[in-house]
């Protein structure tokens, strides 16, 4: 009789763990929150490239140091040691902790660039994000 009592608590208690995860699966699905923190660490869970570009659509994000900069374009160290040249005009989006403009693209900076790639390499940018060195 002991053991038949031993059997039934060890069912009842896989029931109650199932039904418990089960219904923390559809308590998910349906708040439709989900939690995405991202770190420079999962950069390779990412689709790139080995130089620190990453495809997405259509887009592309590309991140390294400002080497060069002229009235209409920059030229980023890329972290493979390459370089990529990176167009601007006055309707890119360039952030930074505040909003950012043309004049804090400087030598030295890092970035990352999100835009379309042209037929020559270069991209044309959309957006640019200022980030602070390591």
């Amino acid at each position: 009789m002991n053991r038949n009592k031993i059997i039934i608590l060890v069912v009842a208690v896989l029931i109650v763990s199932a039904g418990s995860f089960y219904g923390g699966v559809l308590y998910e699905k349906n708040t439709g929150q989900r939690s995405f923190n991202f770190d420079r660490n999962q950069m390779g869970n990412l689709p790139s490239n080995t130089n620190g570009s990453m495809r997405m659509g259509g887009m592309g994000a590309n991140s390294g140091e400002i080497i060069s900069k002229d009235d209409t374009s920059i030229t980023l160290k890329l972290a493979d040691g390459g370089s990529k040249i990176i167009f601007f005009s006055e309707t890119t989006e360039i952030s930074k902790n505040t909003a950012g403009n043309l004049e804090d693209l400087e030598v030295g900076k890092n970035i990352v660039v999100q835009g379309t790639e042209n037929s020559d390499g270069s991209i044309t940018a959309q957006s640019i994000q200022i980030r602070p060195k390591n």
